[in-house]
């Protein structure tokens, strides 16, 4: 594996993987003796677009395994536009280790990879998001175990880039998966004809209807209505999706054991209320937290040969 670009790309063992790094690296934490894999290495952070998560997790996680890391903005580099992303990436594989972009365009994700002979990793585009799925499995392993064979995730909410993610690595690991989306929102047709050609069995439902997908679900899942990108559409989105909201009700109908997940940031009131973000079935900021602890291991991989 010398890129993390898409789950789809990965094998079933490639994924395993990865966990088995990262949960040994969660447990080495504290450790006076915790592993430095990358010392004298440097990771290059490109954030077309704001950030939080992506760029305390992947600072905090080079740190934390002896390397350094530069945090580079788009009006500084000026990705597909000021540079082009080949020549960005023939420059940078000859000072830094790995390249990590949060990025519009996922265009821009394949042609990094292509043209640096160093580690890419997609930290979100607008057809993808690995590292926020590879951390959502690690928190829905924390609660049912490793093995996540014939578990339940209802994606609620607009058919995205997370939710492609998610579709694939559920897949993957044996887990149904649900999109439960307003009529014209779901995932295109040529997606899941791909997912279901690349992953013969996976299980994969839409049910329009929200509150009949919570009834079956291990996780409820969401994510904001309105993606960067899409604000003229905010307030017809606000009307179409309005009952595709995480709720009290919908946590009634779902199973006592199911868990909820947000991959924030949260637009309480809207795709999610207090009491389901906040109550006792929330995982959403150990879920926040383990985004520095997956990047961890893929770093770890991808870097240092781990």
């Amino acid at each position: 594996m010398k890129d993390f670009i898409n789950i789809a790309d990965l094998s079933v063992d490639q994924i395993n993987h990865v966990f088995d790094v990262s949960y040994e690296l969660r447990q080495v934490r504290s450790s006076a003796s915790r592993p430095s894999p990358l010392t004298g290495q440097t990771l290059a952070v490109i954030l077309e677009k704001p950030s939080l998560r992506t760029r305390v997790s992947f600072q905090q996680a080079m740190f934390e395994l002896g390397g350094q890391s530069l945090a580079l903005g788009q009006h500084e580099i000026g990705l597909g536009k000021r540079e082009s992303a080949a020549d960005v990436a023939r420059v940078l594989e000859g000072m830094v280790q790995g390249i990590a972009a949060r990025v519009f365009e996922h265009q821009k994700l394949i042609d990094l990879a292509q043209y640096a002979s160093i580690p890419v990793i997609n930290a979100l585009s607008d057809f993808s998001h690995p590292c926020q799925a590879m951390a959502d499995a690690m928190t829905i392993m924390d609660e049912f175990g490793r093995d996540l064979k014939g578990r339940t995730l209802a994606f609620i909410g607009d058919g995205n880039n997370v939710a492609r993610s998610l579709a694939n690595l559920c897949g993957k690991l044996g887990m149904n998966f649900i999109l439960s989306s307003p009529v014209g929102y779901e995932l295109e047709e040529d997606f899941v004809t791909r997912l279901k050609a690349a992953v013969p069995d996976v299980n994969y439902k839409v049910i329009v209807d929200p509150i009949e997908a919570a009834r079956h679900a291990d996780v409820l899942y969401t994510d904001t209505w309105v993606s960067m990108g899409q604000e003229d559409e905010a307030e017809q989105r606000k009307i179409q999706f309005a009952r595709y909201q995480i709720n009290g009700q919908m946590l009634q109908a779902a199973p006592r054991h199911a868990i909820v997940l947000h991959c924030l940031p949260a637009y309480r009131g809207l795709e999610i209320t207090d009491e389901a973000m906040d109550g006792p079935q929330s995982r959403v900021f150990p879920q926040a937290h383990n985004r520095l602890h997956v990047q961890k291991g893929l770093l770890a991989i991808l870097m240092g040969g781990m």
